[in-house]
């Protein structure tokens, strides 16, 4: 009896450990480990990216919400502190943005769908775990919008205490914000949804036939629901920040135009796109008359959104003429440098590329710029281009018989100074970058020329042989050759240059701070430099934060206006 106890008492131990760790046994519960693991060693990262990536935007977006000089907290004021940069082009911006959150939801679910039909699957019982899912991250985020004012309320309350008063004091003033109404019953919420949204996720996978793509169509669905949620809030919150606008303007009896010009510039563009369309479709027509026809609709699609924009330069100048000056002249940078860079990058690398002497020196010698660092070298480009007459520069030119610039001193446009040499009178809306800023536009084309001609070179090793040889047999020469084989070869590495050159030129900062003067009247002023100024010069925190958030959706519109026009112009091979 002792030999049929022993085994019965093992096999229900191991039933016991079965049924408790059902879950993931079998073929499903493999994938399930599968899953649980990878989420697991992409824990670390993922909490990373939420601390120093997500998080600091989101307080961000928080802060430019508050008002208030050198406060850390401030009090609410809305969409006050971009009214104040762009004036009404804000709501147009919020009301825009809520279009985009809107379309990509149709292009989340039609993409669902298109797998889903290709598949034969229903893509319909995913929903609720995905909705769960996206009402759990959309309050999550409430949570942190409304506990950001108590958890930043505390460094004040702590203001005139000992270190011993503030160690003892800081755990009584975190659970007061943290009991306050509102904040943790959201938080509550938010975790049950998640539960719920697992529960409903773990019972769908048990209950159902299964396949590989649950999790994409729960994501797919998390998506789309959170950006319907995003919409939703943004154009509350827009509608609410709209009426009080007129609430107040009516007390104190002005008159407000922000549904009119809403109306007008949102129309603006919409018949401008509809004319980019038009255009587009124009070369496909079967016959002349169609083509003729929809070239002359684009045209009058296109004047049509002109007219309507025009009132686009009256709410500019209700704006703040620093930060639209500062963007002008980030675009001067980008449109001085970018181009060149990616110019003088790719023909460097073609020759480099040949087989010549010292070939490896000449490649680090191009290198060497990017790699130098940017404050040491921007300093001795200030020496450099030094707008006294004893500069190394200047003595140049006097050496040369020329006259002495200004360089980093000169506030005028090129376009004017070259006016006044020919003796032509140059408007100012054509005055074009001011001197001060080409010098930065030279030193951007110095630094980051060799950064280019590395990425070239490696994209002109990958391609092979075996295409020039057959063009050379065909007839083709050198230039044609380069024109036809090397050039689409390398559009995927030009498209990526170029993408990442226009957000770092964007983004330009430590190099212009380090060159820029006073004699230069702000003409080298870049966006970043403004937003700097607002927050360490002028303490307008809140301020300064709704301008980074501003340069944020530029730098993305400008992204992804550049990734349309590169769709179907990029040949991977």
């Amino acid at each position: 009896m002792s030999d049929s106890a022993i085994p019965s008492q093992s096999k229900s131990n191991t039933q016991t450990k079965q049924t408790g760790l059902a879950i993931f046994s079998g073929r499903r519960g493999s994938k399930r480990r599968e899953a649980f693991l990878a989420y697991l060693f992409l824990a670390p990262a993922i909490i990373i990216i939420g601390l120093f990536g997500l998080f600091p935007l989101i307080f961000s977006a928080y802060q430019s919400t508050r008002a208030g000089l050198n406060n850390v907290v401030g009090r609410p004021d809305g969409l006050g502190q971009y009214i104040r940069a762009i004036d009404n082009l804000a709501y147009v911006l919020a009301f825009w943005l809520a279009i985009f959150f809107v379309v990509v939801t149709v292009r989340q679910i039609n993409e669902l769908m298109a797998t889903s039909r290709a598949k034969n699957e229903n893509p319909w019982r995913w929903l609720l775990p995905g909705a769960l899912i996206a009402i759990g991250l959309g309050l999550l985020l409430w949570f942190v919008f409304t506990f950001m004012p108590g958890l930043l309320e505390i460094g004040e309350q702590l203001v005139g205490f000992t270190a011993e008063e503030r160690n003892e004091l800081f755990p009584q003033f975190l659970q007061e914000a943290w009991r306050a109404p509102g904040v943790s019953s959201v938080f509550y919420y938010a975790i049950v949804a998640f539960i719920l949204s697992a529960v409903a996720y773990f019972y769908l996978q048990r209950n159902t036939p299964t396949t590989i793509r649950d999790s994409f169509y729960t994501g797919k669905w998390t998506t789309a629901v959170f950006m319907i949620i995003a919409a939703i809030a943004i154009s509350w919150f827009t509608f609410a920040e709209i009426q009080l606008a007129y609430a107040e303007a009516l007390e104190e009896g002005e008159s407000l135009a922000i549904w009119a010009q809403m109306v007008t510039i949102s129309a603006g563009f919409v018949l401008l796109l509809l004319s980019w369309l038009v255009w587009r479709t124009a070369a496909h027509r079967d016959s002349n008359l169609q083509t003729g026809l929809r070239f002359l609709a684009g045209i009058l699609l296109m004047i049509g959104g002109w007219v309507l924009i025009s009132e686009l330069p009256v709410v500019i100048a209700e704006g703040d003429s620093d930060w639209w000056t500062g963007l002008r002249t980030t675009i001067f940078y980008v449109v001085g440098a970018l181009p060149a860079e990616l110019f003088l990058g790719l023909v460097l690398a073609t020759l480099l590329f040949q087989d010549i002497k010292a070939k490896g020196l000449l490649r680090m010698i191009y290198f060497l710029p990017y790699i130098t660092p940017s404050v040491g070298a921007a300093a001795v480009f200030k020496v450099l281009f030094s707008g006294n007459p004893s500069g190394t520069i200047n003595t140049l030119l006097a050496s040369m018989g020329l006259q002495s610039l200004g360089w980093l001193n000169e506030p005028s446009g090129v376009n004017q100074m070259i006016g006044e040499a020919l003796h032509l009178n140059v408007p100012n809306w054509a005055a074009g970058p001011s001197l001060a800023l080409v010098v930065a536009i030279i030193f951007g084309i110095w630094k980051f020329t060799g950064y280019n001609v590395v990425f070239f070179l490696a994209g002109l090793g990958n391609i092979s042989r075996e295409y020039y040889e057959a063009a050379s047999m065909d007839g083709a020469g050198r230039w044609a050759q380069f024109r036809h084989i090397t050039l689409p070869l390398l559009s995927p590495i030009t498209y990526f240059l170029t993408i990442f050159g226009v957000i770092g030129a964007f983004k330009a900062f430590n190099t212009i701070f380090v060159l820029r003067s006073r004699a230069a009247l702000g003409t080298m002023d870049t966006a970043s430099l403004v937003i700097f100024d607002a927050f360490n010069r002028d303490t307008r925190i809140g301020y300064a934060a709704a301008l980074g958030i501003t340069l944020l959706l530029v730098i993305l519109s400008a992204t992804a206006l550049l990734d349309r026009i590169a769709k179907g112009r990029v040949f991977y091979g």
